[in-house]
């Protein structure tokens, strides 16, 4: 798990913090706002996911390629 993959968790954690904590205290923005935390925390977490994809693919191509050079 690289480090936007983490921050994402977190920020999903979070969000679902405030969407409790504002069904608990009837305050439908803050619910909303939750929400849109743990959507953008989603996202994070999956764009992390296809960086290490990324790095991953480009390690292995530059073992296949040892003499290829930039």
């Amino acid at each position: 798990m690289n480090k936007e993959q983490y921050v994402g968790v977190c920020q999903r954690v979070a969000g679902k913090v405030h969407e409790l904590w504002g069904e608990f205290t009837d305050d439908p923005k803050l619910v909303n706002a939750g929400r849109h935390e743990q959507i953008m925390g989603k996202t994070q977490q999956h764009s992390g996911i296809a960086k290490e994809q990324a790095e991953q693919q480009l390690k292995e191509f530059m073992q296949r390629n040892r003499n290829w050079y930039f």
